[in-house]
């Protein structure tokens, strides 16, 4: 059985023997050079090469597989790889960098790169992409060879065919191993059309296989589920997953905004309330708990209930019982909680602000969300995904982002995450005039997303003062936090001006 053969191309000679040896000890033929001018002369098997580290006098046989750093004294990694692609080389590229910034890893994956691994990097993640990235390419060659088709134009290591070398270039590159590897990694999608939305992804970044590594161990338990994140991070579709992935699969799920939820009616939102409790009371109504029993029931923006319906909530926790408003009657419950924030929960026990029992009772398993700017080139799959939404809902037929605009989104750290991706993708879809989304649309919609912040703003006239909270608060898309930030106040006092005003 032959060994899978690796082209190092590492500048760093200690860090480069080190990977070597290591891949050797894992049964790879590895073969180490400095440059890129000793990469091209390692592939073509000149015995000349005198930057040559290893094999020295070459064999002339391809690899199964390049992992190639970013930044090297002759040339960049960028320049090795579309050299392969435009002498019909498709073998599968990794690129290494330490700059982990997504921006300088875009023109990589547009050229037709397999995958990228920022340093420092654990081994193991290194060996799991070198595997994955070598079976793929296996893969589809005996795909290809399977349809009768020879095998797709791939040559011996991967190499393409001098027929199909006219469309390796690196625009074609990009074509068939980033669109195309996109396509792929929407997980969930297996009874979806290629040009039909999946109903989920999850990407296929560190920081989203970590996540939803959690998601699947938690979610078969009946443990309480406590995520943590940033506003837009995708909270409530973790939640569903855990619901999906769980035994109670079958039955509800049911999700509530507790920070839309006033005070004085929390408990009827929660227990419901039975004919005639109240003025207005004209039939029973089911509360939340009732609407999710045997199923899930997920409380969004925990962080933002009142202590008094904290205790309300605590008790119906302990007790698995309810009592709807003007009942008699208790309602016994089995629900599967899931509670949501942006708020540091654990601070505002710490400052009697939030009640530590219930903390314990809804935060058995903690799940922390990544920042979309921490998910890599995730940030493309879920682009992608939005525009596909957007071509459905607004009757639209556009394919994706031109190479300007996947530039920029590149580049842009997008503080709303993936709610405010998908928003500037909808714009963008709207605004695009051909088949592909420029740079031009992409600004204007963008734009229309980025709140700036406005100076200290002195909250005197009566009038004027609730004016200025209803636009913070249109603003912040009904965020209260985000809302007080905006107004340079805290959030105790925009949530007394908010009674005060009964908005």
């Amino acid at each position: 059985m032959n060994m899978e053969r690796i082209l190092i191309v590492e500048d760093d000679i200690a860090f480069g023997t080190m990977i070597q040896t290591w891949l050797k000890k894992k049964g790879f033929e590895v073969e180490k050079v400095t440059s890129i001018k000793a990469a091209v002369l390692a592939w073509e098997g000149n015995k000349g090469a005198t930057e040559r580290t290893d094999n020295e006098h070459g064999d002339g046989k391809g690899f199964d597989l390049v992992l190639s750093d970013l930044r090297l004294p002759d040339h960049d990694g960028i320049f090795l790889l579309q050299w392969l692609r435009k002498h019909g080389i498709g073998v599968p590229f990794i690129v290494m960098t330490s700059y982990a910034e997504i921006q300088n890893v875009v023109l990589a994956m547009k050229s037709g790169a397999t995958d990228y691994v920022a340093k420092p990097f654990h081994p193991e993640i290194l060996l799991e992409k070198i595997k994955e990235a070598i079976r793929k390419g296996k893969e589809e060659t005996e795909r290809a060879e399977n349809q009768g088709i020879g095998n797709n134009g791939i040559g011996n290591n991967g190499a393409l065919t001098s027929n199909d070398a006219s469309s390796s270039n690196s625009e074609g590159a990009s074509s068939s191993n980033s669109k195309g590897a996109s396509s792929s990694k929407f997980k969930g999608a297996s009874s979806e059309t290629s040009d039909e939305a999946p109903k989920y992804i999850e990407g296929e970044s560190e920081a989203s296989k970590k996540l939803y590594s959690f998601v699947s161990l938690v979610a078969p338990t009946p443990m309480s589920v406590l995520i943590l994140g940033a506003s837009g991070t995708g909270k409530e579709y973790v939640a569903h997953r855990i619901h999906e992935l769980s035994p109670r699969a079958d039955k509800p799920f049911f999700a509530i905004d507790c920070g839309a939820i006033p005070r004085d009616v929390a408990a009827s939102e929660f227990f419901g309330y039975a004919k005639g409790a109240f003025t207005g009371a004209e039939q029973d109504k089911k509360g939340a708990f009732e609407m999710a029993n045997g199923g899930t029931l997920f409380l969004d923006e925990m962080g933002n209930l009142s202590y008094d319906v904290q205790v309300q909530l605590l008790r119906a926790l302990q007790e698995r019982k309810i009592r709807p408003l003007g009942s008699n009657k208790e309602i016994d419950i089995d629900i599967r909680l899931v509670c949501a924030t942006n708020e540091n929960l654990a601070q505002r026990v710490a400052e009697g602000q939030f009640r530590e029992d219930l903390y314990h009772r809804i935060n058995e398993f903690t799940i922390y969300m990544p920042m979309l700017k921490e998910r890599g080139m995730d940030l493309f799959l879920f682009a992608e995904l939005f525009i596909k939404y957007a071509n459905k809902e607004l009757n639209r037929h556009v394919e994706g982002l031109d190479d300007k605009a996947k530039e920029r989104i590149a580049a842009y750290s997008w503080p709303g995450n993936l709610r405010e991706l998908n928003n500037v993708m909808k714009r963008a879809t709207l605004l695009a005039q051909g088949r592909y989304i420029g740079v031009r649309e992409l600004e204007m919609s963008m734009t229309q997303t980025q709140i700036q912040p406005q100076a200290p703003t002195t909250l005197r006239d009566e009038q004027t003062e609730q004016q200025r909270i209803e636009a913070a608060l249109r603003a912040a898309g009904g965020n209260k936090s985000k809302a007080a930030q905006l107004l340079a106040i805290d959030r105790k006092t925009l949530y007394n001006k908010l009674k005060k005003f009964g908005i």
